[in-house]
């Protein structure tokens, strides 16, 4: 149970959903419509499982290095979920690390080298290298240790479009110089984009309401998080503004789709994602303690998981056409 609790097993669940979503959803059904053009699909169930378990398998690597060096941090701001030096030795932790990430990349290699770009693989490395510096320097920054989550965290779907050569079909076609809605909302680049933005702006908006819950053991420990340095209300109203961003990118998505006739998704992102996003901003400065930070980055995990269910929606009203 400990080792779950280190690699934070509900999240790489959600990491592994959300690929698993957007190859099944997504990636299949166009990589299909390609084959005209000789486009070949890469990511079949083999190497789709292997490109997954690879990113999974890194994330839960960073999960491990972050709790190693916050260690003193996290026995102030959450002692009852620190596990290193209780169950888990410190030394056992960096071996367990390095064995992630080594066949981490081993697996995301496999796949880069059917394709015949190798290149590929510098994304997992960068990945690495990035979530080591985030927990030994980025993380005590203001703003780039938010910022530098949010980034990886959109990487779980980049990573699928840059390893899908029949995606990249659609870097080529006019619809990215048309004006009209409907090329983009039928695209699904720019629909897998949308997903990456929120992916993005949800985990930053995040990431910021859980420095804004660990406040105390973050200032005595010399981190300069955002509200160390601009305090909770400020803080608090920048998220807010990032909160308002996003429903406005809701908006015009919402536009986009009325253009298709897909009622239905429409429905759901006003019901599932524009409204509860809509209380939550609204909600965000009421109070000022840490139980009420707690709870809305739950919430936002919440309209996260919500935004990626919507993927299932998407592909039953394509279906059905």
């Amino acid at each position: 149970m400990s080792w779950l609790k280190l690699i934070r097993w509900k999240n790489l669940l959600i990491i592994f959903f959300t690929q698993l979503l957007v190859w099944w959803c997504v990636i299949l059904p166009d990589s299909n419509k390609l084959s005209i053009t000789g486009s070949l699909l890469l990511l079949n169930t083999q190497n789709f499982f292997f490109l997954s378990l690879s990113t999974v398998l890194i994330a839960a690597a960073g999960y491990v290095i972050n709790d190693y060096f916050d260690i003193k941090i996290d026995v102030i701001n959450k002692p009852e979920k620190v596990v290193l030096e209780r169950a888990i030795t410190l030394k056992t932790a960096i071996l367990f690390h390095t064995i992630l990430n080594v066949i981490g990349l081993l697996l995301a290699a496999i796949v880069a080298v059917k394709a015949r770009h190798y290149e590929w693989l510098l994304l997992q490395f960068c990945c690495t290298v990035l979530l080591w510096f985030y927990s030994t320097r980025f993380k005590r920054r203001f703003v780039v240790g938010n910022f530098v989550v949010a980034l990886l965290t959109s990487f779980t779907i980049v990573v699928l479009i840059i390893y899908e050569p029949a995606m990249h079909y659609y870097f080529t076609q006019p619809v990215f110089g048309e004006t009209s809605l409907k090329y983009l909302a039928l695209n699904p680049v720019w629909l897998l984009g949308i997903y990456t933005f929120f992916a993005f702006i949800l985990t930053w908006m995040r990431e910021v309401v859980k420095d804004m819950e660990d406040y105390k053991g973050d200032a005595e420990e010399g981190c300069i998080t955002m509200p160390i340095k601009w305090g909770l209300l400020r803080t608090a109203k920048f998220t807010q503004l990032l909160g308002i961003f996003s429903i406005i990118v809701l908006g015009i998505s919402e536009i986009a789709l009325l253009a298709t006739g897909n009622i239905l998704l429409q429905v759901y992102i006003l019901i599932a994602l524009i409204a509860p996003l809509t209380i939550w901003v609204k909600n965000l400065n009421t109070k000022a303690t840490k139980e009420h930070y707690h709870k809305a980055s739950n919430q936002l995990k919440l309209i996260m998981v919500l935004g990626i269910c919507s993927l299932v929606v998407h592909y039953i009203t394509e279906w059905l056409r």
